[in-house]
């Protein structure tokens, strides 16, 4: 399939999975990244009246926020921002520490980003009768690499079946600026932070793994573990069957 039929694939599947379900419109969470770029783009396409987009800075680099309005601006999407920066603090401030000064304490403290972000885009979601279209990709599905009940918690996955290769490929045709698609990617959870330092392993291996099955014994066996370990993530919730 040619990019550009990928793209019209993608437009009329949002608009039919929204639509399905009676709802006008879709937000989308905007951080400036590649991925949410190219979900905005889409969902503009699909509902050109009734896609908004929200900027929610939570201690961000301000090229984030430069990027995400960038997008904005090229392709005419509508948005608010919803600073998060004061309600992080203060949930810092309230939460107990068990573990401080560890890398468990560190892990936690970034995860609250993200579900702070679920929780803001359901909220004006609910309010418009929206649906929340999230921005992960099959690339970081595969191992995990989301936060459960954050980035996790939207209603549709537009990406979720196309490696990071083929996002910046339908990137690059929709017109998404340069700088959004070459920059070094991060899930923005702390300074300096990126996906490929944190997962261990390049995007381009990665890919090539879960197109191909091809990859170093290294690879295979760091993906395997991150994989098994992530599990959880890409299951319905454990009930019991008595």
């Amino acid at each position: 399939m040619n990019i550009g039929d990928l793209a019209e694939k993608l437009i009329a599947w949002i608009r039919d999975e929204v639509t399905a379900r009676g709802c006008p419109g879709v937000v989308v969470g905007m951080s400036g990244g590649v991925d949410s770029s190219v979900v905005a783009a889409l969902c503009r396409r699909a509902f050109p009246e009734s896609t908004l987009g929200v900027m929610m800075p939570c201690y961000s680099h301000p090229d984030d926020r430069a990027h995400a309005q960038a997008v904005a601006e090229k392709f005419d999407i509508p948005t608010v921002e919803v600073a998060l920066d004061d309600i992080y603090s203060a949930l810092l401030k309230a939460l107990p520490d068990f573990k401080a000064g560890t890398s468990l304490q560190r892990l936690a403290q970034a995860n609250l980003k993200p579900r702070l972000r679920m929780v803001t885009l359901y909220y004006i979601a609910n309010q418009l009768r929206y649906m929340v279209a999230g921005s992960s990709n099959r690339s970081e599905i595969t191992i995990g690499y989301f936060t459960k009940h954050g980035d996790g918690g939207v209603d549709i996955l537009p990406l979720g079946n196309l490696v990071k290769g083929q996002v910046k490929e339908l990137a690059r045709f929709l017109g998404i600026p340069a700088p959004i698609i070459d920059k070094p990617p991060s899930a923005g959870l702390w300074e300096g932070q990126t996906d490929e330092a944190e997962m261990g392993v390049s995007y381009e291996a990665l890919d090539g793994f879960i197109l191909t099955g091809g990859a170093s014994e290294e690879v295979r066996k760091k993906i395997e573990a991150v994989m098994a370990r992530s599990a959880h993530k890409r299951s319905l919730l454990p009930i019991p069957e008595f």
